[in-house]
């Protein structure tokens, strides 16, 4: 008969009520914590795989110089000119340059003939046709490292220096 009486008494059952409500409320705090806990964890593992801010990084640059630079001579209106280029490339990864310096007879051969087959009136009168060279020498090279190694192996071709005379 007392358990009746405890919960026929109105101050027990305000009690009841907010021990009741203390505890959802435990409860509901407590698992909101574990949820955001595994939403910032589980979200924080994903964000590098899918960043493609961080998936499109390219690995530092390496660069090779060719040496000695490339000495080219023209015979223009029967006087002689010549153009001096040093040339480094640049790759990306270093065992792919190490197994294209093998094949450097070949590529400073091809060089030289694309050099010298250029008209000098072309390169002396402007900048395109300087940059016109060096893509197409890149070319030259990547074709070179394409057959002998199996890939392009170099981003671009660069001049240090370039003298017409």
């Amino acid at each position: 008969m007392a358990k009746s009486e405890a919960v026929k008494d109105p101050a027990a059952k305000g009690k009841l009520k907010l021990i009741l409500l203390l505890v959802v409320a435990l409860l509901l705090a407590v698992g909101l914590s574990v949820g955001a806990t595994w939403f910032i964890m589980h979200k924080s593992e994903a964000a590098p795989a899918t960043d493609p801010a961080l998936a499109n990084v390219k690995p530092a640059a390496i660069y090779e110089p060719l040496a000695p630079a490339f000495v080219v001579n023209f015979n223009q209106n029967g006087r002689q000119r010549y153009m001096q280029v040093s040339i480094t490339l640049q790759g990306r990864n270093q065992a792919d340059i190490d197994a294209l310096k093998v094949h450097m007879p070949v590529i400073r051969n091809n060089l030289v003939m694309m050099f010298s087959g250029q008209g000098f009136d072309t390169l002396a009168s402007s900048s395109v046709g300087q940059e016109m060279l060096r893509q197409k020498a890149t070319a030259v090279v990547q074709e070179v490292a394409q057959k002998e190694v199996g890939k392009p192996v170099i981003d671009q071709l660069l001049f240090t220096n370039f003298v017409l005379q």
